[in-house]
């Protein structure tokens, strides 16, 4: 596999969402169109909904899907966590299962999609490092 595509209807809020929250590279825009993102090994592609599919105008934009982007952080999740909190990003608690090391977060970007961050707790740095 080499690239995932989300449909939605602000490709340009998704794009600044993760570019600025997992530092993802540009690779190719059409402006409120089409974008698509370099997130580590695959890229992550934005195309906007069709208006047809896109029955509520009026209101914001969720997705409804049974995807989720798994994000594995290179770093100490708690604090990587409240960074994303402070800058307003919808998360949830954190996680642990039993026989299992890591720590597991649920959020959510702009447009209703989830996404997981898996990392360790107590690491000196909470720098992303894209899966």
């Amino acid at each position: 596999m080499n690239r995932i595509i989300l449909f939605g209807r602000d490709v340009t809020a998704l794009k600044i969402f993760y570019q600025s929250h997992f530092n993802f590279a540009l690779i190719e825009e059409t402006p409120q169109e089409w974008v698509v993102l370099k997130a580590g090994s695959v890229e992550i592609a934005f195309h906007k909904v069709g208006a047809v599919y896109d029955t509520t105008l009026n209101d914001p934009f969720k997705a409804e899907s049974n995807i989720k982007l798994v994000f594995q952080l290179d770093g100490d999740l708690t604090a990587f966590r409240k960074s994303l909190i402070n800058k307003g990003v919808l998360l949830k608690t954190i996680k642990s299962f039993s026989g299992c090391n890591d720590l597991f977060c649920d959020g959510e970007d702009p447009e209703g999609n989830i996404f997981q961050l898996v990392g360790k707790d107590g690491a000196k740095n909470a720098s992303f490092d894209s899966p």
